[in-house]
């Protein structure tokens, strides 16, 4: 894994855990963030986004969670915390 990416997923995992109602609840990237078994309620999904919106500026690029594919359970960014951490770092690369 670039170190690049490896960065991305620890500042992923860190504002998780910074929105969970019990942050010390054990995720990994297959863990689901919308859906049967999600993560995050609704709000703290929100708040989450906001978080990684702040995170990419502090890194550089502008973090985009608003796309129409946001929500759709086959397809968003948020279907589960590894396919979170990917779209920010392919987000992250096309910003370069």
């Amino acid at each position: 894994m670039p170190q690049e990416h490896g960065q991305l997923q620890t500042a992923v995992y860190d504002a998780i855990k910074s929105v969970m109602e019990k942050p010390e609840t054990p995720f990994d990237n297959e863990t689901p963030l919308i859906g049967a078994g999600s993560l995050l309620d609704s709000m703290s999904l929100v708040e989450l986004c906001v978080a990684l919106e702040d995170k990419a500026s502090d890194l550089g690029f502008e973090f985009d969670w608003t796309s129409e594919h946001a929500m759709s359970r086959s397809r968003s960014m948020f279907r589960n915390v590894g396919s979170l951490v990917a779209e920010m770092a392919t987000q992250q690369q096309e910003a370069k």
